[in-house]
């Protein structure tokens, strides 16, 4: 009778359990309760007030106990659909938005791509903070910037250049995209293009090495190098972008305001604005429903971005 050798058997390891796993690392959980409960409470708490876009609100008996608005609630939809500026409102929002997304997004790659080959470090530290200092400036302080420079009479570029020629620049709606997007590109383009350059970090040296050696010039790395490196970050970045198409900023876009550049500068933030806090009547539920209806436009279109780029390069969110 032979026998038979014992095979040992293999130990695979003892999987902890979560109440385990959380005692070990207790310390992260607990850095991720500030972040969710600041989502909680500003970004799902409130969404307890959309219901005010399908109610006649009144203040005196509160959110439940307004009547609901005729027409099956879409009364205030409705309204704002059939108000003489709303293609006006419509019409300047989606123009800034593009005009913004087709600007802001090239010079921000542009800028990490120089920032890149920048040789010297210190020259390229420097450049890179100067660059994206204008972010931390507040709006208003922006904006009086932009008027020091602009103004006709005691502007410093607008007093002995554009007032010669009998041109406004700050009140002329012509000219109010040109003025509201390119000094946010100015404001905005170095920090903008952190992003595109830590993806640019992560691109393999050996590949910059390969294509030297094989007599590729300056510009054909940069296209068939760290363009196709950045290709994702900067899909999913216009992925995102479209979902704001409609909810441009208005804090900038009202200081910049005036009587004479407002057939431009009118956008739906704007006006929202102005018929819930600045009107005599303030309309709440109006309001509401104009939010709301920037909101759904948004996920609309972020979903229809995502399929289209996700067709195209396989690149998308899902």
């Amino acid at each position: 009778m032979s026998n038979k050798s014992k095979v040992p058997k293999i130990s695979t390891g003892h999987r902890k359990t979560f109440r385990q796993y959380f005692r070990a690392h207790w310390q992260l959980y607990a850095m991720m309760v500030p972040p969710i409960v600041m989502l909680l409470i500003f970004a799902y708490a409130p969404m307890y007030g959309v219901i005010l876009a399908f109610k006649d609100y009144k203040v005196s008996l509160g959110i439940w106990n307004s009547p609901w608005a005729d027409n099956y609630g879409f009364k205030n939809f409705i309204r704002f659909f059939n108000n003489y500026n709303f293609k006006e409102c419509l019409r300047n929002t989606i123009v800034l938005s593009i005009y913004s997304m087709l600007v802001s997004m090239p010079c921000s790659i542009l800028l990490a791509l120089s920032l890149n080959y920048a040789k010297n470090v210190v020259y390229k530290k420097f450049v890179q903070m100067i660059s994206y200092c204008p972010y931390f400036i507040s709006t208003i302080v922006f904006v009086g910037i932009i008027n020091m420079i602009f103004d006709n009479r005691s502007g410093a570029i607008g007093s002995f250049l554009f007032n010669n020629f009998g041109i406004n620049v700050l009140g002329n709606s012509s000219l109010f995209a040109s003025l509201y997007v390119w000094s946010g590109v100015w404001q905005g383009v170095g920090f903008g293009a952190i992003i595109y350059i830590a993806a640019l970090a992560g691109v393999d040296q050996e590949q910059h090495e390969a294509a030297i050696i094989d007599g590729a010039t300056l510009l054909q790395r940069i296209w068939y190098v760290d363009i196709p490196a950045i290709i994702p970050t900067a899909v999913i970045m216009l992925i995102l972008n479209m979902g704001g198409t409609l909810n441009i900023g208005y804090e900038k876009i009202l200081a910049m305001q005036n009587q004479n550049n407002v057939a431009m500068s009118e956008v739906i933030n704007t006006y929202a604005y102005k018929v819930s806090l600045v009107s005599t009547f303030p309309d709440f539920a109006y309001s509401t429903a104009i939010s709301l209806f920037q909101s759904l436009v948004g996920l609309i279109l972020i979903l229809i971005t995502n399929k289209i780029v996700d067709k195209i390069s396989g690149k998308g969110f899902m």
